[in-house]
């Protein structure tokens, strides 16, 4: 499996992240494995909401997160629900959460979240351009939906950030919000338009289309499952369940939410969580979207992608085992209802997969600190497919020695 005898580099998880990062260091002479339990875009990449949502960089532990957390936790139906077994392996993450809510800390996250974001398009669309993929990103972009000016007010804070921080966005009322979306309830007063919040036409087959220019380009892809490493203070070989070992010149690890077991087999623990996600993808749902929507006082989101049009959001803490609770889905298709009075929910597929959530909303791009040779891409959390691109070109500066563009030590393995 080797091209030289020191070995490839392994990139282990082939979600979005991971399936950038591998393709651009093949473009850039390397020789890379890709290697994943089950192939290319079938974990959280299969069933992501579709959405560059380059506004969405707000932490979550935020004070006015916090102030809603627990009505949140007494509604089944609510937007954040944790399964009564697992609140107490929750408690070390959720003291970091909090750590993570003072003001001026809050104030560092947004910065480092704003950062990445404004670097998305710079990075997104020559990456599309190379694999031929500029077809897959749509020109629209999204609505962020107020049924009252009480609601507009309470996400006030949000808009007031993108403010700060210099992103585009468009406050709108009445008949301007129907002419964007003629299939909205008249109900709804207010919205904001983000333009640049645009989506992707179908994100799984983004990933097996990125997977494909790897190939192309002299890159491999293996199944298999890390159990271990073979490492001093350089990690030589990684370790499959099947037996296999696997030398390795560098290692990069970004296989989402399942990151956080290898981290601690090389005993560098990091606080990551899996946020349990769901969606429901509707075939035949009797309207037509060209934005994506998004209601914060209900807490979904829907978007037109993968040839149909898909409905989810909410966050459960459940753990990676647990199985899936799709009540969760249905509620939020009745939500979607609510905005889409004439959206059908037939020939409807439901689904949950694992984001990878770190305390303070930022992700992890960097090297280990503790071993030569391995890298970190991972925490991404809901925006793993908008930073994608720009995650694969700091890594990939990284592990080819090139000096990234922007400065790295927000998102250190070691800050917690």
């Amino acid at each position: 499996m080797t091209s030289n005898s020191e070995g490839p580099v392994i990139v282990v998880g082939a979600g979005i992240i991971g399936t950038t990062i591998a393709y651009d260091l093949q473009r850039r002479g390397k020789s890379v494995v890709l290697l994943d339990r089950e192939g290319p875009g079938k974990g959280a990449s299969y069933g992501n909401m579709a959405s560059i949502a380059v506004t969405e960089f707000m932490p979550a532990s935020r004070p006015g997160v916090w102030a809603q957390m627990p009505k949140w936790l007494l509604d089944r139906e609510g937007p954040v629900r944790i399964r009564p077994s697992y609140m107490p392996k929750l408690v070390p993450w959720f003291l970091r959460f909090l750590a993570a809510s003072r003001p001026s800390r809050v104030r560092e996250l947004e910065t480092a979240g704003a950062v990445l974001c404004h670097r998305v398009y710079e990075d997104l669309d020559p990456l599309l351009k190379a694999t031929g993929l500029t077809g897959m990103l749509t020109k629209e972009g999204c609505l962020s939906l107020y049924a009252d000016e009480a609601e507009f007010k309470a996400d006030r804070e949000h808009v007031e950030v993108l403010e700060w921080f210099g992103f585009r966005h468009e406050i709108l009322s009445g008949k301007a919000i129907r002419d964007l979306e003629p299939a909205l309830t008249p109900k709804i007063a207010k919205a904001v338009l983000f333009p640049d919040n645009r989506s992707i036409r179908d994100p799984y087959q983004l990933v097996v289309k990125l997977a494909e220019a790897l190939l192309a380009l002299g890159g491999r892809i293996e199944r298999g499952e890390v159990v271990g490493f073979d490492h001093g203070d350089r990690v030589k070989a990684l370790r499959l369940k099947d037996g296999r070992s696997i030398a390795a010149s560098q290692i990069v690890l970004c296989a989402g939410a399942y990151t956080g077991r290898m981290a601690r087999l090389l005993g560098e623990p990091i606080p990551l969580e899996t946020e349990r996600g769901y969606h429901t993808q509707i075939m035949a749902p009797g309207i037509s979207m060209r934005h994506s929507i998004i209601w914060p006082a209900r807490a979904f989101m829907v978007t037109p992608t993968a040839g149909g049009i898909r409905v989810g959001g909410t966050v459960e803490l459940a753990g990676l085992e647990a199985a899936p609770d799709y009540r969760r889905a249905k509620v939020l298709v009745k939500r979607a209802q609510e905005a889409l009075p004439d959206l059908r929910a037939e020939k409807a597929m439901e689904w949950m997969g694992h984001r990878p959530a770190l305390p303070d909303t930022v992700p992890i791009i960097g090297p280990s600190a503790k071993h030569r040779g391995v890298f970190y891409a991972t925490g991404h959390g809901h925006l793993g497919l908008t930073y994608a691109a720009t995650t694969g070109r700091l890594i990939a500066d990284l592990v080819t020695g090139v000096q990234p563009p922007i400065d790295l030590k927000p998102y250190r393995v070691d800050r917690f």
